[in-house]
């Protein structure tokens, strides 16, 4: 059996008794053939006027780029891992710091909605306002469905408001969003048109969310395929990747209860699933997150930020060798490069 279509059916069988529970409580893989819309949108509007997300033409020619500029071409890769999502936020503030800026982003379900927010010009002082603000209900609406107990709206709605309704192609970073079609299990990546509904896609765990349906095919959780998308980066012509990974390590989890083994079957899958791709990453940013935190936890916050500056901060060196070694030396402060201009 696929891997990544086990991981859906142990995701959504966990997910299954969480619905029950809350019911009772009433509480870039080959490549997707593109989908162009007739009229691609051009600039930031309203969401609700927006062109539903696809994979579009990559607006950068990244190999093009290498060769015109004579760098490396340097991609930022945030992995799948719920609430574990805000220690992207300590790992980008550590990279700030010394002046490395991706030229492009690609993130997977947590990792997409950090992607986002840092591709549309924000920065991690700014991101980590964000998080310590955000409030549960600001993404959260229960609607029990057939195909779900959450209704993913809120989060394209909250992650739309935070980019100022800027489509994915029009974001200052070029930014891909990974996504699982669930009808055959394939990974998609979005590039343009409607940033919220790509995000919503990423993060919709199957049978607790219902699934985002854009072109008429439905889409859960990137994280089935890709927990960690460093073969995305790498298809697109990223010579240096730095990937943080947030997964839940199986030898961490508490495996004494139906939950928690139920649990540890995904985490196993994902594991294995990531280990493979960070193996072809040139950087593996791992923050030292012990316990997996609920997808709506709001405690913690900061220390799970610190967690990502920590970890960050000890891959500083190899960080440091590693554009040495591509005849590119990082400058603390150093400008922007043209990709995102």
């Amino acid at each position: 059996m696929n891997v990544g279509i086990y991981v859906v059916k142990m995701k959504s069988a966990f997910a299954a008794l969480t619905c029950v529970v809350l019911a009772a409580s009433q509480t870039v893989a080959a490549k997707p053939a593109e989908q162009v819309p007739a009229a691609a949108q051009q600039s930031a509007a309203p969401a609700l006027n927006m062109v539903e997300a696809y994979a579009g033409k990559d607006r950068i020619d990244f190999k093009k780029l290498k060769q015109q500029e004579k760098r490396p071409i340097v991609a930022l890769v945030l992995g799948s891992g719920g609430a574990r999502g805000y220690a992207h936020i300590g790992a980008i503030q550590v990279l700030e710091a010394n002046g490395i800026k991706p030229d492009f982003i690609v993130g997977t379900s947590a990792g997409s909605i950090v992607g986002t927010l840092y591709a549309s010009g924000l920065n991690a002082e700014e991101m980590r306002e964000i998080a310590l603000n955000m409030k549960p209900n600001d993404v959260r609406e229960i609607r029990l469905a057939k195909k779900g107990v959450l209704d993913g709206k809120k989060v394209e709605e909250y992650v739309n408001k935070q980019v100022n309704n800027t489509p994915l192609e029009l974001l200052k970073t070029p930014m891909y969003v990974v996504a699982t079609e669930l009808q055959q299990g394939r990974k998609m990546v979005f590039n343009a048109g409607n940033t919220g509904q790509a995000v919503r896609a990423s993060v919709s765990i199957p049978s607790m969310f219902i699934p985002a349906v854009i072109n008429h095919q439905e889409y859960v959780d990137g994280g089935l395929v890709s927990p960690v998308p460093v073969d995305v980066a790498r298809d697109l012509g990223a010579d240096i990747i730095i990937a943080v990974d947030i997964l839940a390590q199986p030898i961490h989890t508490e495996t004494s209860n139906v939950w928690g083994l139920f649990n540890q079957n995904i985490n196993i899958m994902q594991y294995y699933l990531a280990k493979e791709e960070l193996k072809r990453a040139d950087i593996v940013i791992q923050p030292d997150i012990r316990e997996k935190a609920h997808i709506f936890d709001v405690t913690g916050r900061e220390a799970t930020m610190q967690a990502g500056v920590t970890a960050a901060e000890l891959k500083l060196n190899d960080i440091i060798k590693t554009f040495a070694d591509h005849k590119h030396p990082l400058e603390r402060g150093a400008v922007q490069y043209s990709a995102q201009q």
